[in-house]
């Protein structure tokens, strides 16, 4: 400004609205020593990072800002360069047309907070091919051994599927749950990371008990939520209409399915009996009776 339009230094100063003491201020401390003696500490010390280097001055006595102490290191090219971690590689495997329940289940995490600020996360498990939600287990934390439970007692009504897909958190990709699907027989299908679309089946469940539960509900603590989010599976299961399905519940869907595998095993019309005799939850043969609700729910053809 004082160049272009021949203005005083204070007019110029007064215009842009910048203290005229601000303006003559001329740093009088230097940066040098501090650059020269971190450079000493670098070089013997390579790793370490301006966090320990710092530490290492105030053990000398030389006691300094550790802003001031940063800014130093990053302008003298000390910063170090960190490797990245390398993952395991996942190749994407595309969505498989499922004929049968139990061939592939699919579980993900849904996270929410409670009235208190506490966060907690929503295991989901499904069925691919029924659409059946198989478990909603809430809780504040979930280890790989935690998983495991959750599918240890799907297994023990169920029996075991023949792949799990999902995605590629610390849970579903420790050295504990490889080798329970090693142990159990079941294939874990890795999606890539970043495509949620791999295990589009599981995402659609998360999104609705987002939209139609937790969206709309106010957890007073975990128990509250486990109570509210457990009476939503029982409503996606028995009540709520799928479009997939024909509009139909997955329970309905699920005891079709039981009804037709029942024909194709005797030859012999869908009836009630034939449900009952060929419940999901139950192998081919046992002679364990239909509980109550498997008898109601096989009242649909």
């Amino acid at each position: 400004m004082r160049e272009e339009y021949a203005f005083s230094e204070r007019r110029a100063c007064g215009l842009v609205e910048l203290a005229v003491s601000s303006y003559r201020y001329q740093p009088k401390r230097s940066d040098e020593p501090l650059r020269t003696r971190l450079v000493e500490l670098a070089r013997e010390k390579p790793r370490f990072g301006y966090r320990r280097l710092h530490v290492l001055l105030r053990r000398s006595g030389e006691p300094v800002n550790h802003k001031r102490l940063y800014r130093v290191y990053r302008a003298a090219g000390l910063t170090l360069r960190r490797k990245k971690r390398k993952h395991c590689v996942r190749v994407g495997q595309p969505l498989q047309v499922r004929t049968a329940p139990n061939q592939e289940w699919a579980l993900d995490f849904v996270h929410d907070a409670a009235e208190s600020g506490r966060s907690f996360r929503v295991l989901s498990v499904i069925d691919v091919y029924t659409r059946e939600c198989l478990a909603l287990e809430v809780g504040t934390g979930f280890a790989g051994r935690r998983v495991t439970r959750v599918l240890e007692a799907i297994l023990a009504e169920r029996g075991a599927p023949q792949a799990i897909r999902c995605d590629n958190g610390p849970e579903f990709t420790s050295r504990h749950f490889l080798a329970w699907c090693v142990e159990r027989g079941i294939e874990p299908v890795h999606i890539e990371p970043g495509k949620p679309v791999q295990n589009a089946h599981e995402e659609s469940v998360p999104g609705r008990l987002r939209e139609e539960c937790l969206n709309g509900s106010w957890f007073g603590n975990l128990f509250g939520a486990r109570r509210k989010i457990a009476a939503w599976r029982k409503e996606y299961n028995e009540e709520r209409p799928h479009s997939s399905l024909g509009y139909r519940t997955p329970a309905e869907f699920a005891a079709t399915m039981r009804v037709e595998e029942g024909c194709g095993k005797d030859g012999g019309c869908a009836t009630l009996e034939n449900a009952a005799r060929f419940p999901l939850s139950h192998s081919h043969g046992d002679d364990d009776p239909p509980t109550v609700a498997e008898v109601k729910r096989a009242k649909v053809v």
